[in-house]
C-alpha cells in the first residue's frame, strides 16, 4: 500500500506518543503578564444545578423523612410494582403498609384530601388498625417534628408512634383525641432514644368508626426551613453564585402551580419524565428559600415543553410581581409578600432533543421561544433570558443532527444547527445561550459512522483533558457564528453552561478534580464568552448519608477556587505547547487542544477585583511530578504569600462521610515566590501574593 502526506498515520502516532509520555526532561517555562487582562470571571461560573430526578431534591436536600406522605400509592401489604424506566432515574420509595388486615385500609376517591385518593382506616372495638412506614433513619437524642392531617368521627382517638427498636420502651407516642368530621392538622414531636436506620412511624386508631389520613410529615426538628441542616451547612461553604431549578428534562412536564401553596394540599403526581412519584413539596417558593439560605442568585427554567407562554409569564409575575398583581397576591397569600426579583430565566430545557416532552421542529420552536420571551418580558422587562441551545457538538453527540437532516455533524446554520438558528432568528429575545455537555472518559464520536465507540483506557493527561475539550469546542463553534451572524457582533450573547459534568471517576472520587479544574481554566481563558455555569448536580459537591453530609473532593475544588482564585484573568504563556488533538476536528472535537503552553501542566492566573492580589493556579493532570519555572511580568509582588493545594497520594482517593477523608486542601504560608517549583502528580495548586 502506498502512503502520502494526506493519509499518513505518522502525525497520529506522534500525538499518541506525546500523550503517553508527559514527563518532562527539562523544567517547563511559564510567564504571567499582568499587563494583559481579560473580561472579569463571573461568580456565576461556579453555579449549581438541581433537578427533581431520583432523590436529588426530595431526599438529598429536603429534610422530609417519609416517602409518599400524601399517599399516591394504595396502601396494601403487597408493595406496588416500581414504575417503569431505568433504575438510575428514580429512587425506590418506602411504602406504607396496613397495621391489621388489608381490608381495614381503603383508598377513598370520593373525599380525598389531595390528589386522587386518601386512605380511610376502618376501626373495630377489638383490634388496632392503621398504617406504618419503616426504614427511617433516626439518631439518639435527636428531636423530630412533623404534623398529621386527620378527619374522623367524634370520639375517634389516634396514636402516632416513632419506634426505633424492638423493646416496648423503644418508642414515643403522640395521642390525638380532638378529631372531628373535617380535616385538621395536628403537630407531632418526638425525641429518639436510640440509633436506628430502620425506625418506623405507626399511625393507629381506636374507636368504632373510621378516620382519614390526609397527609403526614416528619423531619429532623433542626431542619432549616424544611431543608437538611447538614446539607445547607456543606453547600453554603461553596458560595456558588447561582442555582438553576427545576430542570432539566423534568421541567418539560412540570406544572409549577401544583408546587406552590399549602404543601399538604399539593397533589402528588407520577412524573412522566423520570417515572417517579413527585410529591411537589419543593416548588418555586422552597427553591427561592434555598437560594436565600445559600446566598446565591436563583435561575428558574420555565416549561417550554408541554408548557405555554401564558403560564411562563404568570410564573414570572408570581416571583417578581407586586402584591397588587394577581400572581403577586397569590404569592403573598402563600406567605411571601415581597417579590423575589429573580433575574435569570431559562426558556425550556434541551428543546432540540426528540426525547423532550413537547419536542417540536426547530422552525416552530423559534416561534415558541419568541412568544415566551415577549410574554415574560411584558411582566418584567429587567429579566435576563437564557435560550436552550445546542451547537454542532451536541447535535452530533446526541445523534439529533442525523435525525433532522441526515448529517452526522450539522453544517452551520443548517436546520439541525439549533444554537446557530436561535442566534440568527431570535437574537433580540436572547441574553444568554444555554449549552450542555457531559464528558465521557472512554467514549469517542466517530465522525464517519456517527457512532460512539469505546476507546478504552487513556493516559491520565488525556483522561483529565476531556471536560476542558468540550469547553474549547464550544468556543470554536461560537467563533464561526460570529462570522456568519452579523447581528451577533453588535450584540454578543454569552454562554451559560448550565449543565455539565464528567461521567467517570466514581462517586466522591478525587480523579475528576483535575478534570474539572482544567475546565475552569478553559472557561477563564474565554471569560468574555463563558459567564454562567450550573454543575450537574449541587449534590455532587457532597458526600452524604441520610443524617450527615460533608464536602467531597469536587466540592473542595469549587470552594477552593471560589475563595482563593482571582476575578480578572491575566495572560499566561509558556514554552511547551499542548499537543495537537488526537482526533480530527469536527462535531465534539476541537481544532486546538485546550490548555496553556505549559504542557503537561495547565496554568491560569487572575488578579483580585481591586488588583491588589495576584493569584495563579497550576494544574498537573499527569501521573508524574513536573518542574515549573515561573516568571511574572508587569508587576512586583510581595515576598510572602499563600498556597492552597490538593495532592492526595492516589488519584482515586475519596471522601466518604463518616470516614477519615482521603483528600484535603493543604494551606501553606510562603516566604518567597516559587520561581522554580516541583508540581506533584495530579495536583491542583493555587498561589496568592499581594501586589506591591
Amino acid at each position: 500500500m502506498q502512503w502520502n502526506a494526506k493519509n499518513s498515520i505518522l502525525p497520529l502516532i506522534a500525538s499518541l506518543l506525546s500523550a503517553l509520555c508527559p514527563a518532562q526532561t527539562r523544567p517547563i517555562q511559564a510567564t504571567i503578564d499582568v499587563s494583559q487582562t481579560g473580561a472579569p470571571i463571573s461568580k456565576y461560573i461556579y453555579g449549581q444545578f438541581l433537578e427533581h430526578i431520583g432523590g436529588i431534591v426530595n431526599n438529598n436536600v429536603w429534610a422530609e423523612m417519609l416517602d409518599d406522605r400524601k399517599f399516591y400509592f394504595p396502601i396494601t401489604s403487597h408493595p406496588p410494582a416500581e414504575p417503569a424506566g431505568p433504575p438510575w432515574r428514580r429512587t425506590a420509595l418506602r411504602h406504607w403498609t396496613p397495621i391489621g388486615a388489608d381490608e381495614f385500609v381503603t383508598m377513598d376517591k370520593d373525599h380525598p384530601y389531595t390528589g386522587d385518593h386518601t386512605p380511610l382506616v376502618k376501626l373495630t372495638s377489638s383490634d388496632a388498625h392503621g398504617i406504618q412506614q419503616a426504614g427511617l433513619a433516626v439518631r439518639k437524642g435527636k428531636s423530630y417534628a412533623g404534623r398529621i392531617v386527620l378527619d374522623g368521627a367524634p370520639g375517634t382517638a389516634v396514636k402516632v408512634s416513632l419506634i426505633w427498636g424492638s423493646a416496648a420502651s423503644d418508642r414515643q407516642t403522640v395521642a390525638i383525641h380532638k378529631i372531628r368530621s373535617e380535616y385538621r392538622t395536628f403537630p407531632l414531636t418526638f425525641q429518639a432514644q436510640g440509633d436506628s436506620d430502620d425506625a418506623r412511624l405507626e399511625i393507629v386508631g381506636s374507636g368504632s368508626s373510621s378516620f382519614h389520613i390526609g397527609a403526614v410529615s416528619l423531619m429532623p426538628a433542626d431542619n432549616v426551613q424544611g431543608f437538611r441542616t447538614e446539607v445547607i451547612a456543606a453547600l453554603k461553604q461553596l458560595h456558588s453564585g447561582v442555582y438553576r431549578f427545576p430542570g432539566g428534562n423534568f421541567v418539560s412536564a412540570h406544572e409549577w402551580r401544583d408546587a406552590v401553596g399549602d404543601p399538604d394540599k399539593r397533589p402528588p403526581i407520577m412524573d412522566p419524565v423520570w417515572h417517579a412519584v413527585q410529591p411537589n413539596d419543593v416548588g418555586t417558593d422552597e427553591f427561592l428559600t434555598l437560594c436565600h439560605l445559600l446566598d446565591v442568585e436563583p435561575y428558574i427554567t420555565v416549561n417550554a415543553g408541554f408548557g405555554d407562554a401564558w403560564s411562563a409569564a404568570e410564573l414570572v409575575e408570581y416571583t417578581n410581581g407586586a402584591v397588587t398583581t394577581p400572581m403577586g397576591r397569590w404569592r403573598a397569600s402563600n406567605g411571601h409578600p415581597q417579590p423575589y426579583h429573580v433575574k435569570f430565566w431559562g426558556i425550556g430545557n434541551e428543546p432540540w432533543g426528540n426525547y423532550q416532552m413537547g419536542a417540536m421542529a426547530l422552525d416552530q420552536y423559534e416561534v415558541k421561544h419568541n412568544l415566551f420571551a415577549k410574554a415574560m418580558r411584558r411582566v418584567d422587562p429587567s429579566i435576563k433570558l437564557i435560550a436552550g441551545g445546542a451547537m454542532p457538538d451536541v447535535m452530533a453527540g446526541a445523534d439529533q443532527s442525523r435525525r433532522i437532516n441526515g448529517q452526522i455533524v450539522p453544517d452551520y446554520l443548517s436546520k439541525a444547527d439549533w444554537s446557530g438558528n436561535l442566534l440568527a432568528h431570535c437574537l433580540d429575545n436572547i441574553d444568554m445561550l444555554s449549552e450542555h455537555y457531559y464528558s465521557s472518559s472512554d467514549m469517542h464520536l466517530d465522525l464517519k459512522t456517527g457512532k460512539k465507540v469505546n476507546i478504552g483506557p487513556q493516559p491520565l493527561v488525556e483522561w483529565e483533558r476531556a471536560p476542558a475539550t468540550q469547553v474549547r469546542v464550544k468556543y470554536e463553534h461560537y467563533q464561526q457564528y460570529l462570522k456568519l451572524i452579523p447581528g451577533l457582533k453588535a450584540k454578543p450573547v454569552p454562554i451559560a453552561i448550565d449543565e455539565w459534568a464528567y461521567m467517570g471517576g466514581g462517586p466522591n472520587s478525587y480523579k475528576v478534580v483535575p478534570a474539572y479544574d482544567w475546565a475552569f481554566h478553559e472557561m477563564f481563558r474565554h471569560s468574555d464568552l463563558y459567564q454562567l455555569g450550573a454543575f450537574t448536580f449541587a449534590t455532587a459537591m457532597i458526600s452524604e448519608n441520610r443524617t450527615d453530609a460533608v464536602l467531597n473532593p469536587t466540592g473542595l475544588l469549587f470552594k477552593m477556587y471560589r475563595e482563593h482564585f482571582g476575578t480578572i484573568p491575566v495572560q499566561v504563556s509558556g514554552d511547551s505547547p499542548q499537543p495537537k488533538p488526537i482526533y480530527p476536528a469536527g462535531g465534539d472535537q476541537p481544532a486546538v487542544n485546550p490548555g496553556s503552553d505549559t504542557y503537561p501542566l495547565d496554568v491560569s492566573a487572575a488578579l483580585s477585583d481591586d488588583r491588589r492580589t495576584l493569584t495563579f493556579a497550576v494544574l498537573n493532570p499527569s501521573d508524574s511530578e513536573q518542574q515549573l519555572q515561573l516568571a511574572i511580568n508587569g508587576v512586583k509582588l510581595a515576598s510572602q504569600g499563600h498556597r492552597w493545594r490538593m495532592a492526595p497520594s492516589s488519584v482515586d482517593a475519596t471522601i466518604t462521610v463518616g470516614q477519615k477523608p482521603g483528600v484535603e486542601v493543604q494551606e501553606q504560608e510562603l516566604t518567597s515566590m516559587p520561581n522554580a517549583t516541583a508540581v506533584p502528580p495530579f495536583s491542583v495548586n493555587i498561589y496568592s501574593f499581594a501586589v506591591q
